[in-house]
């Protein structure tokens, strides 16, 4: 996706968290994030992208912002502040080439408001949940989050950040993501860590999982489970189970 259709993106997904939270009572829990109550789901979503907007505009890091100590304010203003918040980052972005901190090292601005649109569009699926909504993401918008989420998975930076992730090593065996566009997503896991590849059509794994490309990223950021029946796993079950035991997208 390009700068623009980034910017699109993240304005519609903060505008529809904040609109499925409206009325919801901010002590009610999130269910796919337990430790959360819904005033530390919309908190979160605050706090990350004034965080993000603060790196983006000074291009030096800041402390990371903890949930549980957020404070959304009154619910009334909820959506008020999302867009305010959505538009604030992508102001400080501007045209996604100013070289900024990452968590990777320096990279385009662009990087922040992608991060965002990843992070929004997973808590739009946790708020409509925790309100009893149903939900849904373009198919466009499902492929980049998985793009995206892998590719976080996937740098040797992120293991420097999150040690446990040396779980995901392995020996050559390999997960498939097949849509059923045709569009698919190979991981190898390698004895120094796991890559990725686009495919298309069939291609051997030792597991695949198919479906709609919503539902793979569903149940890649685990708001749906191997046994739900929008999706197929064939092959060895327990690499997939693993796997997801070790990932947080």
């Amino acid at each position: 996706m390009d700068i623009t259709q980034l910017a699109v993106a993240l304005r519609d997904q903060t505008a529809a968290l904040a609109t499925a939270l409206t009325g919801t009572d901010p002590d009610a829990p999130v269910p796919t994030c337990p430790q959360w109550r819904v005033r530390h789901l919309i908190g979160h979503a605050d706090q990350a992208l004034r965080w993000s907007a603060d790196i983006a505009r000074t291009g030096q890091p800041t402390a990371v912002p903890d949930p549980l100590l957020s404070d959304p304010g009154d619910p009334a203003t909820w959506l008020e502040s999302m867009r305010a918040d959505a538009d604030g980052l992508i102001t400080a972005v501007g045209e996604g080439t100013t070289p900024v901190w990452t968590f990777f090292g320096t990279l385009p601005s662009r990087f922040w408001l992608r991060r965002m649109v990843t992070d929004m569009t997973i808590h739009r699926a946790d708020a409509a949940i925790a309100a009893g909504q149903s939900y849904e993401v373009d198919a466009a918008l499902a492929e980049e989050v998985i793009t995206e989420g892998l590719e976080l998975l996937t740098s040797p930076a992120t293991l420097a950040l999150r040690p446990t992730l040396v779980e995901l090593r392995g020996t050559g065996e390999t997960i498939l993501l097949r849509a059923d566009s045709g569009r698919g997503w190979l991981i190898t896991r390698k004895p120094d860590g796991p890559t990725f590849e686009d495919t298309t059509g069939d291609v051997d794994a030792t597991v695949a999982v198919s479906g709609t490309v919503q539902d793979l990223l569903w149940l890649f950021s685990q708001r749906l489970t191997p046994d739900d029946q929008r999706v197929t796993v064939t092959g060895d079950r327990s690499q997939l189970d693993h796997w997801l035991a070790h990932t947080e997208f």
